[in-house]
């Protein structure tokens, strides 16, 4: 993998975290394949103590009390406790969220919570942090530093529990999921366990509820379209760099996104989460539709030039501008940090491409 490229998958990771591995079936999804992120959180009745929740390797951390002290290694995981309603016990977060990253309604409070670390969090200042428990988007994975983080000792000896979103920090690991991703069960397992460990459940079951709701709706809507009608769909994630584009594979949460609104990944078949690809490959598969997958550049002006600069330049270049999504014009212009990041918005995602891709079956994508 060129450095260009490794630049550029590290900091779409480094906003929110790439997601990995999936989750167990759910009803007329197409199936994913099990593995270690479907594993929940398992408590007594809804909001009591204790939580036992396990990692990528199903070794389980047994949580006696809801934590009042909690530090994020990334906006991922912080969103998703914003989210339920635990922000107010976050007392720092690495990787912090970006100017227009977090939805208006959470930005507030979310800007509020202080950086420890504007990449990963040093190992000595998590430690000193005085948290009670580390919720771990990234896990072992060396580009986000996961491999020099505080050992299991480290973090025993300093009095924090660790604790990972399964359906992002599992990636690499043995036990990650091998066949594409094709729902969002794993996500709303990480919701379910973080409200479980925060007791917050009651309010979990409602994000989960709301996001299998309009999926549900997608679903319903899309019943009719069979799999060989399904538009091929690229994500173009343009922030990663035009020399060499990354592919969005099968493993990503983005194709259980496509998927569920009724398109086809064309590198669906790739067994990673993202891969160094060629705009031979890209040509080869003559995307339907191209997601321009940007970052939100903190202002509508400055996000839509971002949507601009890459159409102008699929338009542009030799190897692209023949491909039929270009000469159609069938962009989406959706940012990645909905579609290719495991959380709550991934089911508006959904709605929003099958709105754009099926407009006369999807209504108000937006």
């Amino acid at each position: 993998m060129r450095p260009r490229v490794v630049c550029g998958i590290a900091a779409a990771v480094a906003l929110f975290a790439t997601a990995c591995g999936s989750s167990g079936n759910t009803a007329g999804s197409g199936g994913g394949a099990g593995n270690s992120a479907s594993v929940t959180a398992q408590a007594a009745p809804a909001g009591s103590f204790p939580v036992t929740v396990a990692d990528c390797a199903g070794k389980d951390t047994t949580i006696g009390k809801a934590p009042t002290k909690i530090v994020t290694s990334n906006a991922a995981s912080l969103e998703m406790l914003l989210r339920l309603g635990a922000g107010d016990r976050v007392i720092g977060t690495g990787f912090p969220p970006g100017k227009g990253t977090l939805p208006a309604d959470l930005a507030v409070q979310g800007a509020k919570v202080p950086v420890l670390g504007d990449k990963s969090i040093p190992k000595e200042k998590l430690l000193g942090s005085g948290a009670d428990l580390y919720v771990d988007t990234f896990g072992a994975m060396p580009m986000m530093g996961g491999a020099t983080g505080p050992t299991p000792e480290e973090f025993s000896a300093a009095g924090i529990q660790h604790v990972y979103l399964l359906s992002t920090a599992c990636a690499g690991t043995p036990k990650a999921a091998k066949a594409p991703r094709t729902d969002l069960a794993g996500v709303e397992d990480d919701i379910r366990r973080l409200g479980a460990v925060t007791g917050t459940a009651a309010r979990a079951e409602e994000l989960v509820t709301g996001m299998e709701q309009q999926v549900g709706e997608v679903r319903t809507a899309l019943a009719g379209v069979p799999a060989d009608k399904r538009p091929g769909y690229f994500v173009f994630d343009f922030d990663a760099g035009t020399k060499q584009p990354v592919a969005v594979c099968g493993r990503q949460v983005a194709n259980a996104v496509i998927t569920l609104a009724g398109a086809r990944n064309v590198f669906a078949d790739c067994d990673a989460d993202f891969k160094p690809g060629s705009w031979e490959d890209v040509v080869a598969k003559n995307p339907d539709w191209i997601q321009l997958a940007v970052r939100n550049r903190g202002s509508e002006e400055a996000t839509r030039k971002a949507f601009d600069d890459a159409e102008a330049f699929l338009r542009s270049f030799p190897a692209t501008q023949g491909l039929k999504a270009v000469q159609e014009g069938h962009f989406v212009r959706l940012g990645s940090e909905v579609t290719t990041i495991a959380g709550v918005r991934n089911a508006d995602a959904v709605r929003q491409i099958a709105a754009t891709v099926h407009p006369d079956l999807v209504k108000n994508g937006r």
